[in-house]
């Protein structure tokens, strides 16, 4: 982080507030502290999506906690950024049952027609790229995690026509991307075919 991507002060909005209030009164007196990923990710979808210095302290200070607790919270979650990012933030999963499925195309991809890796965004702020692990949808590998959306069951082609979408101005459709529901067998139903589903338990 530069200086000057840091600003001097931060506060939540009068809403955000609300809501900060909303979420410490989750927890038990004395267990505020517990608020502090919840309030993160506030402060982070306020500042364009990444959490400058002066919000950690500033949650800090609001739940009473070490600055370097709040710290440590937000360094060891990838889902906290700590330096601007894209307007479109993809994640790109390499955990095992995406890599045997492809990610190292959708990598590539994003390099070719991106031109960024790991950790950079585009010269004019619209795309960056983070490789992470697990996103926790490794049957619909293999999976970019873009701002809150998964786009699953991708390979090259479909991964380009997310990013065309996108940079378009246009909402692809976010789930899986070959129409699967849910984490159905990619091949199509093999049981409870016949439409009769379950059967009655007595």
């Amino acid at each position: 982080m530069t200086e000057t991507t840091q600003a001097a002060a931060f506060a939540f909005t009068p809403e955000n507030m609300e809501r900060a209030k909303q979420l410490i009164a989750r927890y038990p007196e004395g267990r505020q502290a517990s608020a502090v990923l919840p309030l993160l990710d506030v402060a982070q979808r306020q500042n364009d999506n990444w959490v400058p210095d002066a919000a950690i302290r500033y949650i800090a200070d609001m739940l009473d906690m070490p600055y370097i607790r709040v710290m440590e919270v937000a360094t060891f979650y990838t889902m906290i950024n700590l330096e601007p990012v894209g307007q479109f933030h993809l994640q790109l999963c390499r955990t095992t049952p995406c890599w045997l499925r492809g990610c190292g195309d959708l990598r590539q991809v994003i390099k070719d027609k991106l031109g960024i890796g790991h950790g950079e965004t585009t010269a004019d702020g619209k795309f960056s790229m983070l490789e992470v692990e697990c996103l926790g949808a490794c049957v619909n590998a293999p999976v970019v995690q873009i701002n809150d959306d998964f786009y699953e069951d991708l390979d090259s082609a479909s991964f380009e026509k997310v990013l065309d979408a996108l940079a378009a101005g246009e909402r692809p459709a976010h789930g899986s991307v070959t129409g699967r529901q849910t984490s159905a067998p990619a091949t199509g139903l093999t049981t409870l075919t016949d439409g009769a589903g379950a059967p009655d338990v007595a």
